[in-house]
């Protein structure tokens, strides 16, 4: 997941994360996988059989809340809440969708893992990258090979230098390994550039049956439709792909485990008519408007999706939102939160879901008074702002770091159970 728009995305991230420290990697250090995509045996000091860490599962009225049978079998509804997404896996790790991060989600305990932003190669296979432009996220700088495939694109209005994904094969790109994408904020995950190569959707659909067999739970993905305006213009439509790749592995169905997301309405409509999974608006910046608008000159923003007629308009094809934090709680002019909006209050009136991301352990994308010190590369207050978020009444969070988010959910849910 990212802000729809590239422009929004290079200043919301461009100031970078990392990942804590040499004990805590050394504690994370544990699960080993090989290079090259295939997932060995990595069991994790975290799992616990419905999603998350045995403690985090105790509480009475959490347990009726997610249901007995927890993941099984009862859609998107009976996920724990509030919900721990693993983003892009555990980025805040590893190099980010990559088998090494998703897996380490696992072992970390994330109820979910978001494996998987989907984009075409020129063969027509989905493979998960962040973006299109593959330059900051693989090695393909050091294949001379691919140099002339280094060019300009107009992705989604902005000119955007690099290579990209719709210029390879598959097999071009399984030449290729993933990299850090922010390798001054998260210093100690360069360790693990070159260790695993590009994943395909079919083959995380594959890896999550394996994994679910392996820990004797469900394992959960949410997938995201990236760019989907631009590729349909280029002939290489998503929808039809995700749809196509899902129904092969049975895992088209309403209570199949697996959501599906989007930063473009049209996308999830389309996916509506051609599936029956759980599926989620992603809503980027309130003065944003989703690229497919921008292209049927549809003039509302997501300020407008908010609204509640915006969020009854959203449930008629839809069964949630995943807004930007910045939503459901507004940020003052010094950066620091002010007072939540009235988004959760009306999305669950609408009967909508609220996923909101993306938390982040590390200073720069903490409010000013999280954190700690001036370091890039440092942790803050993360688990003072989990507790802020999970207090407005979210059913879920993205995070880089699904151990922070776990134990700040532990937190939360007992001072709840002290304070009933």
């Amino acid at each position: 997941m990212g802000t729809q728009q590239p422009q929004r995305r290079a200043r919301a991230e461009g100031s970078g994360e990392r990942t804590g420290g040499t004990g805590r990697r050394a504690l994370l250090g544990a699960a080993v996988l090989g290079a090259g995509g295939a997932v060995l045996a990595a069991p994790g000091a975290a799992r616990a059989a419905q999603g998350g860490a045995a403690p985090q599962e105790a509480a009475p009225q959490e347990a009726a809340r997610a249901g007995a049978a927890g993941h099984r079998g009862g859609g998107l509804r009976s996920l724990p809440v509030p919900t721990i997404i693993g983003h892009r896996g555990a980025s805040g790790y590893r190099p980010e969708h990559t088998f090494g991060s998703y897996e380490l989600a696992l072992d970390l305990g994330a109820h979910v893992v978001e494996a998987g932003d989907l984009v075409p190669t020129r063969d027509g296979h989905l493979v998960c990258r962040h973006e299109p432009e593959i330059g900051g996220t693989t090695d393909v700088a050091d294949h001379p090979e691919f140099a002339g495939r280094r060019t300009t694109k107009v992705l989604d209005g902005v000119p955007t230098t690099g290579w990209f994904t719709e210029d390879f094969t598959l097999a071009e790109l399984k030449t290729l390994r993933a990299v850090e994408r922010i390798p001054a904020n998260r210093p100690h995950n360069t360790l693990y550039d070159g260790r695993w190569e590009i994943p395909t959707f079919e083959e995380v659909l594959k890896w999550q049956d394996e994994q679910t067999r392996r820990r004797g739970r469900q394992v959960w993905i949410y997938p995201e439709t990236k760019h989907p305006t631009y590729f349909r213009k280029l002939g290489l439509g998503l929808e039809e792909r995700v749809a196509e790749l899902l129904r092969r592995h049975g895992k088209d169905r309403k209570n199949s485990p697996v959501i599906l997301q989007s930063f473009e309405p049209t996308s999830i409509q389309r996916l509506r008519r051609l599936v029956g999974n759980p599926l989620a608006v992603l809503l980027s910046g309130a003065d944003s408007r989703p690229y497919d608008f921008v292209e049927a000159g549809d003039p509302r923003t997501v300020a407008d999706l908010v609204t509640p007629r915006g969020l009854k308009e959203i449930a008629t094809y839809a069964q949630g939102i995943g807004p930007t934090v910045d939503l459901v709680i507004p940020k003052e002019a010094d950066g620091n939160l002010g007072r939540p909006s009235t988004l959760v209050r009306d999305a669950h009136a609408a009967g909508l879901v609220l996923h909101p991301y993306t938390m982040r352990n590390e200073n720069p994308f903490l409010p000013p008074k999280f954190r700690k010190g001036t370091a890039k590369d440092a942790y803050g207050d993360a688990f003072g702002l989990f507790q802020a978020y999970f207090a407005t009444g979210i059913d879920g969070i993205f995070t880089d770091n699904a151990d922070t988010g776990l134990l700040a959910r532990e937190d939360f849910l007992s001072r709840r159970a002290v304070n009933h």
